[in-house]
């Protein structure tokens, strides 16, 4: 696939504040390939890992943060260990996702990992760890569509104790608050 990036549309500076936000040397990726060749997930991707790291490179910002490769990723590190430059790929996805987010770039086409992405993050903010129940209920209230597909499950998790009713509140949370107030 051939991608026209014009130089308007470039911007010179997305390199250098993806490796300030993120401590990633970007540029130290010689492209040869073995984080796209690992990924276990590469096959669903609109870009392989190896061409959003060229993206960030060469300041290609809309093609790195409207893809639906960020999103995808699974963080699975694999693209990380085998990287002989040492390149962290999947922290590289993390930051984008944010970038993302942050300047309303998100693919439309994947509403749903980015709906579960703040419901997630928001149970943790709320109860100081993951409230699969309270998460999922505040998941599917934003995306309706989705609200059926596991009612034939519920009950055997719930009968198994996988999901509760009531969220487990940890000590401390107030700290977990106070992360999440500096890091917004």
């Amino acid at each position: 696939m051939k991608i026209k990036i014009s130089l308007n549309e470039s911007s010179s500076d997305f390199a250098k504040e993806v490796e300030e936000r993120s401590g990633i040397k970007v540029r130290e990726c010689y492209q040869c390939g073995k984080c796209t060749a690992g990924c276990p997930v590469a096959y669903e991707m609109d870009y392989m890992p190896n061409q959003i790291i060229r993206f960030v490179q060469i300041g290609a910002k809309r093609e790195a943060l409207t893809s639906r490769t960020i999103w995808l990723c699974a963080s699975c590190i694999t693209c990380t260990t085998r990287c002989p430059k040492e390149v962290k790929i999947a922290e590289l996805m993390d930051v984008l996702r944010e970038m993302s987010l942050e300047e309303g770039l998100a693919n439309p086409l994947e509403k749903n990992i980015t709906t579960f992405h703040k419901s997630f993050l928001n149970s943790i903010k709320k109860h100081g760890r993951i409230s699969e129940l309270w998460m999922l209920n505040e998941y599917k209230m934003k995306r309706p569509k989705t609200a059926l597909q596991d009612l034939v499950v519920a009950p055997q998790l719930i009968s198994k104790g996988k999901l509760s009713f009531l969220p487990h509140d940890i000590k401390g949370k107030d700290v977990i608050k106070r992360i999440f107030e500096k890091c917004e």
